[in-house]
Parts: structure tokens; C-alpha cells; sequence
């Protein structure tokens, strides 16, 4: 294995001082009651940053829009109950020595039409969606998908309901800087609402929200200028953002590199700190012809940093049977590549979610060579907050 000490290098991030490269991804555990976190979550966190994670960020956590979560098993990130447990983690976190950010999300149309089911806040409203455009999820997971084929289920989203959800962000943010967060990500990827504007098959707005390219992306790009004024210049706003979406593993916002500055210019313009490049397996490349992953391209072509992330540590037993895969050793993925990457400069965080769910000491196993000690992940360890 290559010389490791790259992760273990600090990084300063507008003003935040990172004591290493690894951050705890954002991962959705659904452990909320009513979208507050339970106490276990302060430990939760406190774990992986005595483990030797430099920053973590929270799981996907619903604004203040009434239609923003399809589950009270969602976190929330406003009212008073539920940013007091936040506040609580936050704390903990700066007191082990740790950097938190919370993720600020809205599922748009991943929430199925109203139906009055217990289990969605505010199941009477309908969801929304730039066009209303809903496609369905690669993977169904019964009542909570929307639909089994395209199709529109409501309306496309009136101006000033675009303005709403962009207000809710901005007030969360608001609130993470005053509880004392280091920064925010605002969740942009995955088919969720940011990204049902970018993509062209849910969006199909002929307004200046839809259209080409930078028309796609006005909504977020509107956001971000609105978290920026909510926060103040010296607040750290990570943008996560994929190209893959959950109702198409395959798809691409952007075809080519030209497509992809095109669309990332206005966003990284508009006051992102950095690009949270969620991609499932961090070594494969974005375009034909090279071998920068979307990591790799968004930085070169923004000038922005970005954090990669994609199946960081894990076996390949973890990966879908039947899926190809291009790493080929037989235990623990190599991380030679990922630090190959690191080291050119192709990236400058890495993000880690499921290992650090199975080994929250994981960063410091690493940095001892104890990797004999590290557990392979498990879907069992999800069923925990160990």
C-alpha cells in the first residue's frame, strides 16, 4: 500500500482549518422521531471524530418547507426541538476536536403525491417539482416511491414557490451559522429537487428555469446566492451534486467537459466553497478520454475544490452482484489509487460513508496500519447507531 500520509494532511477550507483530508459523507440513517435525532446521535458523531474523521456532515436533513420530507423518520433541521439536538451534536463534535456541517435537503418530487399516510409531514399537500415531471426510482421501495413510470403528478412550480424553497434554505443556513455549525452542504444530487431542476427529464420548464444548460441551473444557482446572504462571506457552502440520479444510475447532466463548464461556471460563481462530487465508485473516469473522475473535472474546470467520493474502502462484495467494476483486488479496495489521485491534486477531501458506518475509527486504523482490525461493511451495521 502507498504511503498514506496525503489523508492525513490539514486542509483549510474559507477559514475552517481541517486537521485531515476524510470526512464523514452525509448518510441518511432515518433514526429521527418526528424528524428529531435521538441522544444516540451525539455519540454517533463523537466516535468517528475521536476516530480520526476531520469533518462530518450530517444526514439529509429536511428544510422548513412544508413539503420537503416524505418520512418522519427524516431529520429535520428547523424548529426548535430538532436543531437543539442538532446543537447538541454540533457541541459534542467541537468539543472531540471535530468540524461539523449539517446537510440541508428538500425531495421534491421523491415524495409521493398526497395521500394522507401518517408517516409523511403534512401527507394532505401535494409535492412539488420544477415541471411536476416525476420518473421513477431505479430501485423501488414500496409506498415511499411516487410512481412506477414517468409521469407528471403535479404542477410545475409557480415563481414564488421557487422563492419559498429557496427561503427555507437560506433560513436553515441561517440557523447553522448561528448554532454554531462550520459551513452547511446543500444536497444537489441524487434526483432531489436541486437536481430535478438540472436534469432535463424532470425539468421541462420553458421559463427561465428551464431550457438550456444554465437555465437548469438558475434554481440552484439563486439558492446558494441566497445562503451566501444568509450566512456572510466567511461561512464555508458545499454543494453536493452527482450526475447519476436514484431513477437513473447512468445519466448525465453534463456529456462532455465543454457541457460541464457550461453548467458549473454559474454555480461555482454564485458562492460555493466547494463541490461535494457524489459518484458511486471514485475511480472511474467522467469522460472518455481521460481519467479525472467528476472530482477531477469539476475542479479543473471551476477552480474550486472538491471532495470525491464513491465506495472508499469497501470490499467488492459490497457492490451490486451483476454491476461492472473496474478495481480488481480481492480484499479491501486498494486505496493506492485514491491517494494516486490525491496526490496529482485531482481532489482535495474524500468523502467516507459506509466503512465509517461499520469502523468509526476507521482514519485512525488506517494511520496505525491496522487495516487486519478494519470490519467489512454490512447492511446489519445499519441497524445501529454504534
Amino acid at each position: 500500500m502507498r504511503d498514506l500520509s496525503p489523508l492525513f494532511e490539514p486542509f483549510t477550507l474559507n477559514g475552517l482549518t481541517l486537521p485531515n483530508r476524510i470526512v464523514m459523507s452525509p448518510m441518511g440513517r432515518n433514526f429521527a422521531d418526528d424528524g428529531v435525532q435521538p441522544p444516540g446521535f451525539v455519540d454517533y458523531f463523537v466516535r468517528r471524530v475521536e476516530g480520526g474523521v476531520g469533518l462530518c456532515i450530517g444526514e439529509a436533513s429536511r428544510v422548513d418547507h412544508p413539503v420537503a420530507s416524505s418520512d418522519v423518520m427524516h431529520a429535520a433541521f428547523h424548529g426548535e426541538t430538532a436543531l437543539g439536538a442538532w446543537k447538541r451534536v454540533v457541541d459534542a463534535v467541537h468539543a472531540a476536536g471535530g468540524a461539523f456541517m449539517p446537510q440541508l435537503w428538500h425531495a421534491g418530487l421523491l415524495r409521493p403525491p398526497s395521500s394522507g399516510h401518517p408517516q409523511i409531514p403534512n401527507a394532505h399537500l401535494p409535492p412539488v417539482g420544477p415541471s411536476g415531471w416525476a420518473e421513477p426510482l431505479v430501485h423501488t421501495t414500496g409506498w415511499i416511491t411516487p410512481i412506477t413510470q414517468a409521469a407528471q403528478i403535479g404542477a410545475p412550480m409557480k415563481e414564488s414557490e421557487i422563492a419559498d424553497v429557496i427561503a427555507s434554505f437560506a433560513r436553515a443556513a441561517a440557523d447553522a451559522r448561528a448554532m454554531g455549525c462550520d459551513g452547511v452542504n446543500i444536497h444537489g444530487a441524487h434526483g432531489y429537487i436541486i437536481d430535478q431542476f438540472f436534469w432535463d427529464r424532470t425539468n421541462r420548464r420553458d421559463d427561465g428555469y428551464g431550457g438550456d444548460l444554465i437555465g437548469r441551473g438558475r434554481f440552484a444557482v439563486e439558492l446558494i446566492r441566497a445562503v451566501r446572504a444568509a450566512t456572510g462571506p466567511d461561512f464555508p457552502i458545499t454543494f453536493r451534486w452527482s450526475q447519476w440520479k436514484q431513477q437513473d444510475y447512468h445519466c448525465k447532466i453534463a456529456q462532455t467537459p465543454d457541457e460541464l463548464e457550461t453548467f458549473l461556471a454559474p454555480i461555482a460563481d454564485a458562492g460555493v466553497d466547494l463541490f461535494d462530487c457524489s459518484t458511486r465508485r471514485f475511480w472511474e473516469p467522467e469522460f472518455e478520454g481521460s481519467a479525472l473522475n467528476l472530482a477531477g473535472w469539476t475542479r479543473k474546470i471551476t477552480g474550486v475544490p472538491t471532495m470525491t467520493v464513491g465506495s472508499v474502502g469497501l470490499e467488492r462484495s459490497n457492490w451490486v452482484d451483476g454491476e461492472d467494476f473496474s478495481l480488481t483486488d480481492s480484499g479491501l479496495s486498494s486505496l493506492d489509487p485514491l491517494i494516486e489521485r490525491l496526490e496529482k491534486g485531482e481532489f482535495d477531501l474524500v468523502g467516507v460513508g459506509r466503512m465509517l458506518i461499520s469502523n468509526p475509527d476507521w482514519p485512525n486504523r488506517l494511520r496505525a496500519g491496522q487495516t487486519d482490525a478494519i470490519r467489512s461493511y454490512s447492511n446489519a451495521h445499519l441497524m445501529t447507531l454504534d
